[in-house]
């Protein structure tokens, strides 16, 4: 094999030292090169992923935070609905409350009035007869004086 090598031009000692040479070349830069470069590729790589995985929850988050937003905007407007009803109810309560109120004073200054007319009335009707009264006697002391 030796003669199959020196007609070819190869020394095998030549050989072996690059064959060493480029072993421990290969070594070297696989441990001082490829391994840090690797080893930061995939913590890029981690970082990445990371941050979809980040940007899928939060995009789920901002979804769940619509549904949420659009569940409280729907139970506040029900909520409104029922207060605006109540007030409406509450406001007809009232004004039916007021308007018997109302027509209760009024018939109490009507019978109020009455009274007052009727008094006024019989306080007049006293007078007119004591007045008439008067004339009488005085008529009847005018007649006796011409008698």
């Amino acid at each position: 094999m030796g003669a199959l090598l020196d007609a070819f031009g190869i020394q095998t000692h030549l050989l072996i030292a690059q064959l060493v040479n480029f072993a421990v070349l290969f070594t070297v830069l696989w441990y001082f090169l490829y391994r840090p470069v690797m080893k930061t590729l995939d913590e890029r790589r981690k970082v990445v992923a990371k941050g979809v995985e980040d940007a899928r929850e939060a995009e789920a988050a901002l979804k769940d935070a619509g549904e949420t937003a659009s569940v409280i905007t729907r139970g506040a407007e029900t909520e409104a609905e029922g207060i605006v009803a109540r007030a409406r109810d509450e406001a007809g309560t009232e004004r039916d409350r007021l308007v018997k109120d109302a027509q209760a004073r009024a018939e109490g200054i009507e019978k109020d009035a009455e009274a007052r007319a009727k008094e006024e009335h019989e306080r007049v009707l006293r007078e007119s007869e004591k007045e008439i009264a008067r004339l009488a006697i005085m008529a009847a002391e005018k007649a006796m004086r011409k008698a």
